[in-house]
């Protein structure tokens, strides 16, 4: 049957409306020219592909490492198994917890008859991002007092950092960005994405377990002048070991006499020390001086809000003027990335930040879940002495935030998910989010083993 036939058939009094909508469309499509037939109106877009699929090339790409070991942990069936690999916290029962104060906050969201689920504007909340710009700047911070900072909502941390560095990719003269050497997996992944070229300096020192500071310096001032250089802002992200006050204020100094530009990333303000400005306090070193800076911030730590993607970059600059021409480009960038940034996480986040009563039982909560994670170092620590276990393992104690670097080794862990059920990433980072009082015991046992053994 040609167009025309199907044409003429599907007017027909007995013809249905589907017809119909079918007829009028191949009119249209075979208006442009005579010589089209229905065969290339179904034509397949792999019909130049024998019986397979375009895609049969691929090779099955490998798990995260981060949360491939959740999967693994899922599978596993035994009754005393650990998961201590994912970066969420945990109840004492091992359980996900969502703040009282979030649940209230919810609630009012939920009473409120007049909100709407509109677009928000590309760059997000506005409340939201002025209200995230005091929590980790300060209220007082003559950047914001000055009109000098741009704050946009962004997808969380890794949103936050990405949208970050495609601004720099685009609009910096220098395109090279130094991460430390350990790092969280996805920063390189994030900024080579970005456009931008990823190097390390050195940061932690296995030996000591600590900070090896004589090396960031050396590196650092080494840089090319004018690089970009990423900055845990706490609690850092694998290892757990900062720099001391005294050693931001000489970091500060190196990076401002050689041009640097510090991105900061802050995922875990409050949640490191229990405290939101001692935690906040190096990034408003670098702001206090008059520099300019990248700030990423997430709420996924801080207010549980890990499903929500709730984040903010903060660009602070040297005038007004420019901080308006920023804000201008990053619309650009976000635009197409994903046009605009969801509602709900942020209205959450904004209600919390403008009510003193709930603000003030946030940081309440916070504290609690910061000393819960300083009890289970203290705790675990003391087990391993307990037990004599080889090695000085105060570095438990000295490391801060969510997670620990315990200098296990590859064939350690891999022992210990073996016989212990024990899961963690292969460089023996585990997060002391995922221990409670009951499953210290299981995990000191497991360490004690590995560090008698010839593994």
């Amino acid at each position: 049957m040609t167009s025309s036939e199907f044409s003429s058939s599907s007017s027909s009094s007995s013809s249905s409306p589907s017809d119909r909508r079918i007829g009028a469309l191949l009119r249209h499509l075979t208006a442009a020219t005579d010589s089209d037939n229905l065969s290339s109106v179904y034509a397949s877009p792999t019909s130049g592909v024998s019986g397979g699929s375009v895609f049969a090339h691929l090779v099955q790409a490998p798990e995260d490492p981060i949360l491939g070991v959740t999967v693994a942990y899922n599978k596993d069936p035994s009754p005393v198994k650990l998961n201590l690999g994912v970066g969420a916290y945990r109840t004492e029962e091992g359980k996900p917890l969502v703040l009282n104060v979030v649940r209230k906050a919810e609630q009012q969201l939920i009473n409120d008859r007049t909100r709407i689920k509109e677009y928000l504007p590309i760059v997000g909340l506005v409340e939201f991002n002025k209200l995230s710009a005091k929590l980790i700047l300060g209220a007082d911070s003559p950047a914001i007092r000055e009109n000098r900072v741009t704050t946009v909502e962004c997808l969380s941390g890794t949103g936050s950092l990405r949208v970050g560095g495609e601004f720099l990719a685009k609009h910096y003269h220098q395109k090279t960005i130094y991460i430390t050497q350990p790092t969280w997996g996805n920063h390189p992944k994030i900024f080579t994405l970005a456009g931008l070229t990823v190097k390390t300096y050195r940061y932690y020192d296995p030996s000591t377990r600590g900070l090896n500071f004589q090396g960031l310096i050396e590196d650092l001032g080494a840089a090319t002048p004018g690089s970009i250089v990423l900055l845990h802002a706490c609690a850092h992200n694998p290892t757990g070991v900062d720099p001391t006050i005294q050693q931001w204020e000489q970091i500060r100094q190196l990076m401002r006499s050689k041009g640097l530009m510090p991105f900061f990333d802050s995922a875990y303000q409050g949640f490191a020390s229990g405290s939101l400005d001692t935690d906040a306090k190096p990034i408003r070193m670098f702001v206090a001086d008059g520099g300019e800076c990248l700030v990423a911030q997430s709420y996924a730590k801080n207010m549980g809000l890990y499903g929500e993607r709730v984040g903010a970059l903060s660009i602070v600059c040297k005038s007004s003027d420019v901080a308006g021409k920023v804000e201008s480009q990053l619309k650009l960038v976000i635009r197409p990335m994903y046009s605009s940034p969801p509602i709900h996480g942020a209205s959450i986040v904004a209600v919390i930040l403008r009510d003193r009563n709930l603000f003030n039982e946030w940081t309440l909560e916070l504290k609690a879940m910061a000393d819960r994670i300083i009890s289970m170092r203290k705790q675990l620590f003391e087990a391993l002495r307990a037990r004599g276990t080889p090695g000085d393992w105060s570095h438990i104690i000295k490391q801060i935030g969510m997670f620990t670097f315990t200098g296990l080794n590859p064939a350690q862990v891999s022992y210990m998910t073996k016989e212990y059920h024990i899961y963690m990433t292969s460089d023996g980072r585990i997060s002391m989010a995922g221990l409670s009082s009951k499953t210290v015991p299981h995990l000191a046992d497991a360490i004690h083993a590995v560090a008698t053994k010839a593994v």
